[in-house]
């Protein structure tokens, strides 16, 4: 199933123009877009940074932008609200301290589909809610921009509000570089649906692999350093996946050895997918697409602030960090640390 893909010509400014842009957080995706932004030619005028006092704001300023750190403040002037603080952090903040000072037809703009898709957040029916989500972390954002590259992105029109959202978040993604090789038309469902499934089932499944082939040629009485360095501290799996995304993820198997592409391709093929697809379709259906994993990650949001074994996500680094493949690596990093 095909989809539509808008690039820069696709894309009027014009309906930017005279708008004052506030960007809610300034970390990592809030950096990039901010500078991109003004290097696409909007005032530095039109650019608020709304931000608490901290590193990020000091940044801000360092990089020449305007900071308030007032967020009922911002809120008031914004005609476009780019809302980049973490997913955990922004039902509360939206809702309770944006949300109420926000200009009824603003335009929302957000770079995850999960608390729109979810229905965290509170909205007005004037407002237009619009998903420009580049599928890149926020520093390949800002340096694939610098050098004229293009980068993927999604856009969607959540809440057409004014009844020119398209227009507006066409004009956002161009502005910060997501229409130079293409922005795809996508959904807070079908981004929130592909993102949790990426990591509550993709990767655990591949982290599992490597823990388990870890132990069981460990038992076949392979070293640690050989290990190690065999399955991911050379950095050739990193290399794999860049072959497969500039040359396919199949074609790529012609770099490899003849014994190697024999040895994939027959496995790959040999293998049965059944009780995966299984496994895959019980994690879409029962835990993502159905919110249980989001009300299970809400009861624990203002966990992840404690210090410790109370933060839930280090008693998860603890257990992992304790597997064999773990304490393998622990003592081959330590190794190398004393024999630079």
């Amino acid at each position: 199933m095909s989809t539509k893909i808008y690039y820069d010509s696709d894309a009027d400014l014009g309906v930017l123009y005279n708008k004052k842009i506030v960007f809610l957080g300034f970390g990592n995706q809030g950096a990039a877009q901010a500078q991109n932004l003004r290097d696409s030619g909007i005032p530095n005028e039109q650019i608020l940074i709304a931000n608490r006092i901290d590193s990020y704001a000091e940044d801000a300023k360092a990089k020449g932008f305007i900071v308030e750190h007032d967020f009922e403040e911002a809120a008031k002037v914004a005609d476009v609200l780019f809302l980049l603080v973490p997913d955990q952090v922004q039902p509360r903040l939206f809702n309770e301290r944006v949300a109420p000072h926000l200009k009824s037809t603003v335009a929302i703009i957000v770079a995850s589909g999960y608390n729109v898709f979810y229905k965290l957040l509170n909205f007005v029916p004037q407002q237009d809610v619009l998903m420009v989500a580049p599928r890149m972390i926020g520093s390949s954002v800002r340096s694939l921009f610098v050098n004229k590259k293009g980068f993927p992105c999604f856009v969607s029109v959540e809440q057409d509000g004014t009844g020119t959202g398209l227009s507006v978040a066409l004009a956002i993604a161009r502005v910060i570089g997501g229409t130079i090789g293409g922005a795809i038309a996508s959904s807070a469902r079908e981004e929130t649906a592909m993102d949790l499934f990426a990591e509550q089932a993709l990767w655990p499944n591949i982290i599992t692999l490597f823990r388990e082939a870890f132990s069981v040629l460990k038992e076949a009485g392979c070293s640690d350093e050989a290990l190690c360095y065999e399955m991911w501290m050379s950095k050739e799996p990193a290399e794999i996946f860049e072959r497969a995304a500039d040359d396919g993820f199949i074609r790529q198997l012609k770099l490899h050895s003849t014994v190697s592409q024999y040895g994939q391709l027959r496995g790959a093929l040999s293998l049965d997918g059944v009780a995966v697809r299984a496994h895959f379709k019980d994690i879409l259906y029962n835990q993502v697409l159905n919110g249980k994993f989001c009300k299970e990650f809400s009861k624990i949001e203002d966990d992840l602030e404690k210090e410790g074994l109370d933060n839930p996500l280090n008693e998860l680094y603890r257990r992992m960090e304790e597997s064999e493949l773990g304490q393998a690596e622990a003592r081959v990093r330590a190794r190398l640390a004393n024999n630079p």
